[in-house]
């Protein structure tokens, strides 16, 4: 360990974006003493956190937790999700890579059916309907017969009931190739939040309820998506994240269940969400998490490899980037011991994709780790989630004289913001505020200085107009920039000037603990 003046706690309050904008605007409608006390005495601005700023393909394309945490925790900015799928279709690597050939080659003489799984939207946080569509027409053209798509309803990266929007492109695209030899179909879908897509181990049974329907095609049957999407919406006015589950059947027997020699793609390019169905699907006889019934014998692949110390899964499309020369190697290098926590939902983040998405630490000896578990329930239930026993972990670190660099996450603005629930969102980012305040007075106790930013926005625009000019909740993240705001009871830390994005933050970090930064960094913000 070496002697440092002060320790550095970083504040992360996920999905807290920051606009003068009033429609929709939770942040601003909060209660947050303490958010206002520090804009109000500190030195502070804007960072960008969405677009070209976290290696996304453009300004349109909103920022997530996952390349958010990548920038943050590594000080640059690489090629991530969409535009490292785009630049490999663009290429055709995607399609002359092994896996590719592999799995268009296994239904080809197997006489199987090509599946295609995926979040069905635009939204390009963790899939493109543009890359399924993509694949569908190349499959077609290498003389795949039969293909057969697995929709999962967003409503959360896109407006709240747009799924329509998306199967009608879908169905459009079907109808278009069908023919000369060619059958697609969708053949299964339901909600995001409802199946398939849980992540961290925190819901097994709704993957469960995912692989029933798109493997075994068991569920409730109806004779095409827009039937489905219809009918249960009438039913529960349940919006298109929330959806049940669906299996499309013809005469009662269902179009596209997965059986022996057929080949699977997954084709979300965002880990989080993707890394348990592909357990389920790559998962030897040990697999354990839910009874997977009769187990066909697949080719599987994924859009990428979604975690690339565990191998998971085993095949996939397209490589991930390389991130190195993080934060955490500068602070290993330099003897610096440092922390990190957060409750299930974000623990991911401050850890695996902070570290340049790499499960190990680079440390065992500088490197701490404390996850508080989430409650499975809707956020919008209990909107303080688990900010209490987070900032008490940061609180104790602290006092423990044993850390020069704390982190956290705050899920509060992001998790409950996407159920689209004003009043929680609003209560969510008063409980943050309410922390936060507590963290500070602990940083005052032990002389340390404290960050205070976000990865992305969300709770700060959750209503916006629709192309009629009605106003509708919005449940997606924000392109707007997310504060930063550096507090220190003893010096004032003045602040460059600048356009500046997540990725200087970690510059930032380094030159209040009087690091030499890496060379392939971004600039620092500080004068």
């Amino acid at each position: 360990m070496i002697a440092l003046k002060k320790p550095v706690v970083l504040v992360v309050m996920d999905g807290v974006g920051e606009t003068p904008e009033t429609l929709g605007n939770m942040v601003q409608k909060a209660t947050t003493p303490t958010l206002d006390m520090l804009k109000e005495t500190c030195p502070w601005q804007t960072i960008k956190a969405h677009g070209t700023a976290v290696g996304l393909p453009s300004d349109d394309d909103m920022g997530n937790s996952e390349v958010g945490h990548n920038a943050l925790g590594c000080g640059q900015i690489y090629s991530q999700g969409a535009k490292l799928v785009n630049e490999s279709i663009e290429s055709g690597a995607i399609f002359s890579s092994a896996t590719w050939q592999e799995l268009v080659g296994g239904v080809k003489r197997n006489n199987g059916t090509l599946h295609f799984l995926g979040l069905l939207s635009d939204g390009n946080v963790h899939s493109n309907i543009s890359h399924l569509i993509a694949m569908l027409r190349q499959a077609k053209r290498e003389g795949v017969s039969r293909v057969r798509c697995h929709i999962l309803l967003d409503g959360r990266d896109v407006p709240a009931t747009s799924a329509l929007e998306y199967v009608d492109r879908l169905e459009s695209v079907l109808s278009e190739l069908n023919g000369d030899g060619f059958d697609g179909r969708i053949a299964s879908g339901g909600g995001r939040m409802k199946i398939t897509m849980d992540r961290y181990q925190a819901n097994w049974p709704m993957v469960k309820a995912g692989w029933d329907v798109h493997v075994h095609g068991t569920g409730r049957q109806f004779s095409t998506a827009r039937e489905a999407i219809e009918t249960i919406r009438g039913e529960t006015g349940a919006i298109d994240q929330d959806l049940d589950a669906f299996v499309i059947a013809e005469n009662g027997r269902p179009v596209g269940p997965v059986r022996d020699g057929d080949s699977v793609i997954l084709f979300n390019f965002r880990g989080d969400r993707a890394l348990e169905i592909s357990m389920a699907f790559d998962g030897d006889d040990s697999f354990s998490a839910f009874d997977r019934g009769v187990m066909p014998k697949v080719l599987y692949a994924g859009m990428l490899e979604y975690d690339g110390d565990l191998k998971i899964p085993h095949r996939y499309l397209v490589s991930p980037p390389q991130i190195h020369d993080t934060l955490t190697e500068l602070l290993v290098k330099n003897g610096i011991r440092e922390y990190a926590c957060s409750e299930t939902q974000k623990y991911g983040h401050v850890t695996y994709f902070w570290n340049g998405n790499r499960s190990e630490k680079f440390s065992e000896a500088l490197e701490d780790y404390a996850e508080v578990p989430s409650d499975v329930r809707s956020f919008d239930e209990c909107p303080w989630m688990k900010a209490t026993e987070v900032a008490e972990l940061v609180i104790d670190a602290l006092h423990s004289h044993r850390y020069g660099f704390i982190r956290c996450n705050f899920p509060n603005g992001d998790m409950v913001g996407h159920t689209g629930n004003l009043l929680a969102t609003e209560i969510a980012v008063e409980s943050v505020d309410l922390q936060l305040n507590r963290i500070k007075q602990a940083c005052d106790a032990e002389n340390a200085i404290m960050i205070v930013t976000a990865d992305h926005g969300n709770s700060d625009q959750m209503l916006e107009k629709n192309k009629k000019g009605k106003i509708e909740v919005r449940t997606a993240h924000s392109l707007n920039p997310v504060p930063f705001i550096i507090y220190d009871k003893e010096t004032r830390h003045e602040m460059k000037k600048g356009a500046f994005g997540l990725a200087n933050v970690a510059p930032t970090v380094a030159q209040l603990l009087e690091l030499k930064p890496f060379d392939s960094w971004e600039e620092s913000m500080l004068e």
